[in-house]
């Protein structure tokens, strides 16, 4: 049997950026160990399968690393979501709505060629030392920002956010050596791979069976979330672009702005997106 795929770069600004992809519309029937034989066989950071539902209903979506079902990931939902309206459907729809593991999430397309989704209230966690965190990543102390902390954030997916004094500190770390601390990490410094960036990030994730992620829009999203917390600007808004990825030559930009206002946030991560194949998945 025959199955229709797609490979998307999301958060790509050029050829061969961002991070890829690979996406199977008609799931409806497929079971959840075939899903994960799939992802694993792509071994992409992660695989969506789309498996029921409609415009007015939002469409059912679920995502895959190469190890687990995951329910939340930022690429995954705009990668999707493009390809619904430009490929596979064929709608001139201004949003549209991804039903996932954390719930219904809108995707909405801008009058240019960036995507952007609306992400969940964001959760706060633990505070872990610099000291365990600096340890964990082969990094000496005094090269993580000790004017903020090292926290756990969740949008959806949980990432430790971790932020470092340059860029200096940002090439150096390594990916963690286990998981003790987190499943995944977001380093970050202030800086720009290119002018229009004012942030350089990159995402351990071997937990999640990705040891470097080339474009993450879920840390992004907490990150977003702990800029305007922790007031990194100096401002509880924010509205920047964040380079990643360009370590493993997987250039990439995301777009995020995020505020808060009564306690509560407005957290939209985007990006742009480039479908560069198709073929046939042959069960």
């Amino acid at each position: 049997m025959k199955r229709k795929f797609y490979i998307t770069e999301v958060f790509s600004e050029c050829a061969y950026g961002g991070n890829q992809l690979a996406t199977i519309p008609d799931a409806g029937d497929m079971d959840v160990d075939e899903m994960q034989k799939i992802a694993r066989a792509f071994n992409f950071p992660e695989t969506t399968f789309i498996t029921g539902g409609s415009y007015r209903e939002g469409y059912d979506v679920r995502i895959f690393t190469p190890v687990s079902e995951v329910p939340f990931a930022g690429h995954p939902t705009l990668g999707t979501s493009y390809l619904l309206r430009h490929v596979i459907n064929r709608q001139p729809a201004s949003t549209i709505t991804l039903n996932l593991g954390v719930g219904p999430i809108n995707v909405r397309f801008d009058d240019g060629d960036v995507l952007w989704m609306r992400q969940n209230q964001p959760k706060f966690g633990e505070v872990i030392s610099s000291e365990s965190v600096a340890a964990e990543l082969g990094l000496d102390i005094d090269l993580l920002d000790a004017r903020f902390p090292c926290q756990r954030i969740s949008t959806g997916l949980e990432f430790l956010i971790v932020p470092l004094i340059d860029y200096g500190a940002l090439r150096q770390a390594r990916p963690p050596q286990s998981g003790r601390l987190a499943e995944a990490f977001l380093l970050f410094c202030p800086g720009g791979y290119n002018s229009s960036q004012r942030i350089q990030a990159r995402v351990f994730a071997a937990e999640l069976g990705v040891t470097e992620d080339p474009a993450t829009g879920s840390a992004s999203g907490c990150l977003a979330a702990y800029l305007v917390e922790h007031r990194f600007f100096g401002d509880t808004e924010v509205s920047t672009r964040v380079g990643q990825g360009y370590e493993i030559n997987r250039p990439s930009q995301l777009y995020i702005a995020a505020s808060k206002s009564q306690g509560l946030y407005a957290i939209e991560v985007g990006g742009k997106v480039r479908h560069v194949a198709e073929g046939d998945w042959l069960l």
